[in-house]
């Protein structure tokens, strides 16, 4: 039989048998598409889920807690936690003071989930009924729902509004301060605004400063943009809390911060020498009143004032802490970096930073006790506990 031949009946016989002989043979010949009358539906070709090797989600930065055991502190975090529980009573007390009347319409609130504080998609009226005490829908005249005040929570607002009358001064004081760290003495109006509830100032400051011209000026720019300016310097106003807790207790505030020195290992300094010689760079402290614009921004220098002026900034809020969005918003004015989180967190004798890496909250460890509360407490701040008591009653409860 010829080679031809072989050929022929190589096409006619089955392709598993004759595949080798084949590609001996004739390597360019193209292989035969064999169908076969028996399905092969039921095999396997994949690998089940349930033998799947289940791979861990990387955890984002929205997720993923800046501090974990054993550095985690409990009273911190629960503080994050209530702000959490709050937003929707916050947000929506703040948006419904502004309006006219105190009133707005219920269809209306419930297109305005973000500036009212409740998840989008949600039915406002159910977190409206979470604060009997302190939010009422009734129904007007003109047949449509509305939400407003109750009466008590009308005698609450007025309770804090002689609140903030009666500390118009230490507000001003406060504005002055920042005004005073801020490199070229000046803040656009709309940031202090934004960050009014931060540092316990009145939703009507704008309307006030007309009262005190001897401190403040307010400039228009050719952008419309309307700008605070410091009118006199106050030498009595530029001390800052490190520096007056210096002279109550030196040792402290020589802990506060810590600015290693670098040495190599053949010294075998014990511990208290190393503190020693970490003193070397850590004194002195360099003041947030300074103008820190100046300095090169890698130096040792530089650091030391953005540390400084991050604790003089959170020392003037109500609360002794800020979220990440307060201190940026003062990014320019205060000479800050973008790698502020990275700074603070080789502070954490001073500093604990609680929340996620996306959304964290500085606290000033020393303003509070071992119990997590407040050594010194702000009369608008424990108004606003006081206002928490009464949201989470119910009617039966009152």
């Amino acid at each position: 039989m010829t080679i031809l031949q072989l050929l022929f009946a190589a096409r006619r016989t089955s392709y598993s048998k004759f595949s080798v002989f084949q590609t001996h043979f004739n390597p360019y010949l193209k292989p035969l598409l064999i169908t076969s009358q028996f399905s092969t539906s039921f095999l396997i070709t994949k690998t089940p889920k349930i033998f799947k090797k289940k791979r861990k989600k990387k955890e984002s930065p929205r997720t993923k807690l800046v501090q974990t055991e054993p550095n985690l502190v409990a009273h911190f975090e629960k503080i994050l936690h209530r702000d959490a529980h709050f937003r929707f009573l916050t947000r929506t007390k703040e948006y419904l003071s502004k309006q006219p009347e105190q009133v707005l319409r219920l269809d209306d609130a419930g297109k305005l989930y973000q500036k009212l504080g409740f998840p989008r998609g949600r039915k406002v009226l159910k977190y409206i009924q979470q604060h009997p005490l302190i939010f009422q829908v009734y129904r007007y005249t003109d047949n449509k729902m509305w939400m407003g005040f109750t009466d008590f929570m009308d005698e609450l607002l007025l309770e804090e509004r002689k609140i903030m009358d009666e500390m118009e001064i230490d507000r001003v004081n406060i504005v002055r301060k920042l005004l005073m760290m801020s490199a070229n003495k000046r803040i656009p109006l709309s940031k202090i605004y934004h960050n009014r509830l931060l540092f316990g100032i009145p939703e009507d400051f704008r309307d006030r400063l007309v009262k005190f011209p001897e401190y403040f000026r307010v400039l228009v720019e050719d952008n419309g943009k309307r700008i605070l300016e410091l009118v006199k310097w106050d030498t009595s106003l530029a001390v800052s809390a490190l520096e007056r807790q210096f002279m109550i207790d030196e040792d402290k505030v020589k802990r506060a911060f810590k600015f290693p020195v670098k040495h190599g290992k053949g010294l075998e300094l014990d511990e208290n020498d190393q503190r020693k010689l970490n003193l070397l760079n850590t004194l002195p402290l360099v003041s947030p009143y300074s103008d820190g614009s100046n300095l090169d921004l890698w130096t040792l220098e530089a650091e030391k004032y953005r540390v400084g002026i991050i604790h003089e900034f959170l020392s003037l809020t109500l609360e002794k802490r800020a979220y990440i969005h307060n201190i940026v918003e003062f990014k320019e004015e205060l000479s800050l970096t973008k790698h502020t989180y990275q700074m603070l967190l080789k502070q954490p004798w001073t500093f604990y930073l609680a929340g996620t890496e996306m959304n964290w909250c500085v606290f000033l460890k020393d303003a509070y006790g071992e119990d997590g509360v407040l050594i010194n407490k702000d009369p608008q701040l424990a108004f606003n506990e006081k206002l928490y008591r009464y949201a989470d009653k119910q009617l039966e409860e009152s």
